[in-house]
């Protein structure tokens, strides 16, 4: 325009989105990528991790590092797993050419699909998605490590560290607790976090019992489950239902059968023929109970017998109106070789 200044637009360039890490690489929701960057929050849980500087230490998910180098001021060094391709390659171009280097083992890959080394300490930031498989995954893990402090959803972190009779008690408290201590650490706002979840997190302390408890694993979890059909049923009124006394009944037969058996073959298979109740394992126990219609109905003929032993090993501990809400890991351990010394199993 004559005798006057035009005005510059300002060009608009592509919109940045709002969980674009500065370095260039996208956080997907989806995949549960949730990057801490609060340096005091990482500052804290390396604290509480009571790290020593001989430890090896896994991490899992370590995104672009931040933790990570935090970890690797703390210990001897770290080994790192990383499922996203595009991670690995930050984590690689962050540290290389730097003191940390020769201390840091990045393995690309799916942690619950990945044979662990031996490690002392397991610090993680975790997809949600892989609390429970994960959980299970390093209980089971050998040699045992000394603790692991991770990173779970909230309401997931306090059913690990519910107590008998908290409203969030359930099979997966019973089954942690057993082979660990498990603490809470500290609670994490979803703010602390680029891009920012949905729900506050919580830090958890897990360390496996040593010795690890003499049971056989497949028959406690089998047992536990039965117990959390309705964890505020009483356990008369579960071992009542007839799909849980026709799955005990055909155990009992089976193994009846193999102890009177003289065949080589089949005494040396202990699951021939066992029945188990539900299809998953304890591997992916995702916090809640089997919820399931209740079946009560009497039943004829030697059911009936069986189902009369079964009810007297509860009223002899006392347990058949009691809930499994409300019982403690002595509680269950009892009732179990009740159980067992009648001759009844769970897997």
């Amino acid at each position: 325009m004559a005798g006057g200044k035009m005005k510059k637009e300002k060009q608009k360039g592509p919109r940045v989105p709002s969980n674009h890490y500065q370095g260039g690489v996208t956080f997907h929701k989806s995949k549960g990528q949730h990057i801490l960057k609060n340096p005091l929050l990482v500052d804290s849980i390396v604290q509480k991790a009571g790290i020593k500087t001989t430890d090896t230490i896994l991490e899992i998910g370590p995104g672009t590092g931040n933790l990570t180098k935090k970890l690797l001021e703390a210990g001897k060094n770290v080994i790192a797993v990383e499922l996203d391709p595009r991670m690995v390659l930050e984590l690689q171009r962050r540290f290389q050419g730097t003191p940390f280097s020769h201390r840091l083992k990045v393995i690309q890959g799916d942690v619950l699909k990945t044979d662990l080394p031996y490690f002392d300490i397991c610090v993680a930031n975790i997809p949600y998605q892989i609390s429970s498989p994960l959980t299970f995954k390093l209980l089971f893990h050998q040699p045992a490590f000394r603790c692991a402090i991770i990173m779970f959803q909230r309401e997931f972190a306090m059913r690990l560290v519910a107590q008998p009779g908290d409203n969030l008690y359930c099979r997966l408290s019973v089954n942690t607790q057993f082979y660990a201590r498990v603490s809470h650490l500290l609670k994490v706002g979803k703010n602390n976090f680029r891009p920012p979840p949905k729900v506050d997190s919580s830090v958890v302390r897990i360390e496996p019992r040593k010795p690890r408890p003499e049971v056989n694993h497949k028959e406690w979890d089998g047992f536990i489950r039965i117990c959390f059909i309705r964890k505020n049923k009483t356990l008369g009124s579960i071992f009542k239902q007839k799909n849980v006394l026709s799955v005990l009944e055909k155990n009992y037969k089976t193994l009846q059968a193999v102890q009177g058996s003289q065949n080589a073959s089949l005494s040396g298979n202990d699951d021939m023929g066992i029945a188990r109740f539900g299809d998953q394992s304890m591997e992916v126990d995702d916090g809640m109970d089997d919820e399931m219609e209740a079946e009560c109905d009497e039943v004829e003929g030697e059911v009936s017998e069986f189902k009369i032993k079964v009810l007297s090993v509860l009223k002899e501990g006392n347990f058949e109106e009691q809930r499994a809400s409300k019982l403690s890991q002595e509680n269950f351990l009892t009732l179990l070789s009740m159980f067992n010394k009648a001759g009844i199993h769970f897997t």
